[in-house]
Order: C-alpha cells, then sequence, then structure tokens
C-alpha cells in the first residue's frame, strides 16, 4: 500500500442548527436543515468518489446534545455511505456531541455500540495505527472536547482561579499529546484531531452557539514538527495557523453559515494528501450554501420614510432565495410612517426575511450623584449603555457575552481561558 495518504477532513456540521421555517412537502425536514445535509452530501460524494483513504470528522454533528432522532438518521445515512464504501472514517466528539452527565451516552455513540465498520469514534484521548485504521499507513492522535469536570477529576482536581485552572487543563493536555508524540513510529505520516480553540485562531460567530468554556491549546504543540497535519474543529471560520510553517494547522470551518454572523465568511472542507519526509499539501473545497444578504438602512428624511426603505431593498434577482435581513435605523418618532407590511410584500422572493427595527431616541446616560462613571465596571458600564440607545432585550445577553469575551481576551492575553461572564466569574 502506497504511503501517500488521502486525507478528507471536515467540521462543525450542526446538521439540525436551523430547525424552523418551511419544510420540504416530500421529507418533512425543514429547508434549511436541507442546506446544511446538502453540504454534508457533497462532502461524502467527494470522499467516496476520489476516493479518500482517511476521513476526519472533527466534531459537533449536532446543534445539541440531545439530538433528534430524525436527524441522527439522517446523519447515520451518510455515514453509512462512508462505511460501505470501505473509508476509514474517524468521528470526534465535540462539545456539542457530549454529555455533561458522567456516564451518559454522547451522540454519535451508536457507531460505537453497534460497531460500525471503518467508523473509529473518539470519546476520549487515544492514539489510532495502521492496526485500528484498517491497515492504514499512517497514525491518529484523538483529542475530543473534553468536559471541564472530567478533566478535573481526571486531574485529581484543580486549585486557584479560572485562569490558573485553565493553565492547569493546558498542561494536562499537552503533556498528554506529548506522551502520544513520543510514541509515534517515526516511518509513519502523523495526525493530530481536536476539537479544541488554538490561541491565536480567528473567532467567528459560533462564541454565540458554543455550549461550555473553551479549553485552549498553545500554538507550540500543534505546530510539533513530528506532526504532518493537524485536523481542527470547534471554530467556525475557515484558518491554518502555520501556513509558513513544517505542516497544515487547519480549523476548516463550519459547513453551512449557522446565522447571520457568519455573513461573511465562506465554507470549505479539506482535502489533504499527506506522505511521510514530504511536505503536506492540501486545498480548501469551497461548499456553496445559501446566500446571506444583510442591509443596515438608515431612514434621514421624515417625508421620505417609506421610499427610502423601498429603495434601499435588492432587487427580485439578487434577493431571491436568500436569507435576506434589513436593519432599519430611525428617529423612534417616525415609526407610524414604516409600512412593514408593504416591506415584506416586496421581500417574497427571499428565501427568508428578517425586519430589524432599531428606533432610536435621544437619550441621556443619568447617574445618582454619588456615582462616578470612573467608578463603575465594565458590565455596569455596558448595561447603562444598552438602556441609553434602547437595544433588544434579545440582543443584551448575546452582546454582553460577545463583548465580555473580548474584554477578557485583553485583560489576560496570553494566560489562557475565556471567562463566560463579563465579570470573570466562574
Amino acid at each position: 500500500m502506497t504511503s501517500m495518504i488521502h486525507l478528507v477532513h471536515f467540521a462543525d456540521a450542526h446538521i439540525d442548527m436551523a430547525r424552523q421555517g418551511r419544510r420540504d412537502p416530500e421529507s418533512g425536514l425543514p429547508l434549511r436543515v436541507l442546506d446544511f445535509l446538502y453540504a454534508l452530501d457533497t462532502i461524502i460524494d467527494f470522499a467516496v468518489h476520489q476516493p479518500a483513504d482517511l476521513v476526519i470528522f472533527a466534531g459537533d454533528a449536532y446543534r445539541d446534545r440531545t439530538p433528534a432522532p430524525t436527524y441522527q438518521r439522517e446523519w447515520g445515512r451518510r455515514m453509512m455511505r462512508l462505511s460501505e464504501a470501505g473509508v476509514e472514517t474517524v468521528l470526534l466528539v465535540g462539545n456539542h456531541d457530549v454529555s455533561p452527565a458522567v456516564g451518559r451516552a454522547h451522540t454519535l455513540h451508536e457507531f460505537d455500540t453497534l460497531n460500525v465498520p471503518h467508523m473509529h469514534v473518539i470519546r476520549k484521548p487515544r492514539l489510532l495505527g495502521p492496526q485500528d485504521l484498517g491497515g492504514l499507513p499512517v497514525q491518529v492522535i484523538g483529542v475530543p472536547w473534553m468536559n471541564r469536570s472530567n478533566m478535573l477529576a481526571a486531574m485529581d482536581g484543580g486549585s486557584g482561579s479560572v485562569e490558573e485552572v485553565n493553565r492547569q487543563i493546558e498542561q494536562y493536555l499537552t503533556q498528554a499529546i506529548e506522551d502520544y508524540l513520543d510514541s509515534l513510529d517515526p516511518d509513519l505520516p502523523a495526525i493530530l484531531t481536536s476539537h479544541i480553540s488554538v490561541q491565536g485562531a480567528m473567532y467567528g460567530n459560533e462564541r454565540s452557539v458554543m455550549l461550555g468554556r473553551d479549553m485552549v491549546l498553545s500554538p507550540a504543540i500543534v505546530k510539533d514538527k513530528r506532526l504532518d497535519y493537524v485536523a481542527l474543529g470547534h471554530i467556525h471560520k475557515h484558518q491554518d495557523l502555520n501556513i509558513d510553517g513544517h505542516h497544515p494547522v487547519v480549523y476548516p470551518g463550519s459547513i453551512e453559515r449557522v446565522d447571520f454572523g457568519e455573513i461573511n465568511d465562506k465554507k470549505y472542507f479539506i482535502t489533504a494528501r499527506i506522505e511521510k519526509g514530504k511536505k503536506t499539501t492540501y486545498e480548501a473545497i469551497p461548499l456553496q450554501g445559501r446566500k446571506f444578504i444583510s442591509k443596515l438602512v438608515q431612514v434621514t428624511e421624515a417625508d421620505k420614510v417609506q421610499e427610502q426603505i423601498m429603495e434601499a431593498l435588492p432587487d427580485g434577482e439578487e434577493m431571491a432565495d436568500a436569507m435576506f435581513r434589513m436593519i432599519l435605523s430611525y428617529p423612534r418618532e417616525w415609526e407610524p410612517m414604516i409600512d412593514e407590511e408593504a416591506i415584506r410584500h416586496a421581500c417574497e422572493s427571499a428565501f427568508a426575511f428578517h425586519l430589524v427595527r432599531r428606533p432610536v431616541s435621544e437619550s441621556r446616560l443619568r447617574l445618582p450623584d454619588d456615582v462616578l462613571v470612573g467608578k463603575l465596571t465594565h458590565a455596569q458600564l455596558l448595561e447603562k449603555y444598552w438602556e441609553t440607545i434602547n437595544t433588544d432585550t434579545d440582543e443584551v445577553e448575546i452582546m454582553t457575552r460577545m463583548a465580555g469575551e473580548i474584554i477578557q481576551s485583553v485583560e489576560i492575553g496570553a494566560q489562557g481561558g475565556v471567562s463566560d461572564n463579563l465579570d470573570g466569574t466562574p
């Protein structure tokens, strides 16, 4: 058997992320779910017809840890195509796949339970060799998403601040990977796959849908020269963290846009050719995906409120079958001049239309006489700001969380870990 390994790598399928909206009359599935399944079919078709020697799915098959049986059926059908084609497939358990309760099954357990041929589920760190992968001349170090409580139990507990515990977990994971690296056969190519955050990676909008706090790895361990390719998952934005280095360190990104936060992100899966002693080459294969359009319209003329809005709409062809969001900014007193029914009628060609109203009222931040702005925390200042600009309640939580992560990343820098809370408390 040739020592060249043809790999297909993808991650963050989240096939049931968009479960609302219009349904397909034939299958009964939401049409947006079919978008995700179409992307998954594209990847499976490619792997089967090339054919690939090895497929690595780097975690997060579903939206959450309790997928409906219908979606498990759809995922299972596609994985069985790989099995029936004899393609060795590694399924890594991600944070949306694993149950927080000790002893409960994860979402990919049936492939283990039924001992599906050519399917290898990684639910705890392990090293797979040729004897595990149908004789393929390759080694795969797998590090799935590790529940924080399970990690602390494996470490006999952690102590100190949130940042200190994060550092202890990072050191524990790094040492575990080092041990696997030390046991590698130097004559065979080696792949590390993990569902994890790596310091320096650029986040997309998936922060708002992640479950639990991130575990973070140092770039040094994923750039170890004993590796020939690193197949990552968890971050929805495609990127290579080692472009000019010895080997690629790749997040393929999610397979379909989850929401408007990913409007500018192109979606891909990865095909790579790996051979020991030679530089690994790879290609990011584009996934079509549904078109997303977002327009911010600032209404400035009181006597042309509706006219300005209608003129700002994309033409029907551009809007056709797209996810379209219009954000309207206008003085609150002009609200009665907006004909929402007419706007929605004009947007009928869109697959889905979201109208976001942002009325603006003149208001000033007022504080009690005994309170100084300089004494307020970041969280308190943001809370006052949201009130001042009349922010919708359902947006406040998401924006506060995102702001907190930015503030925390600046404050703790390279110390590792990001708190879920704006004030840094666990």
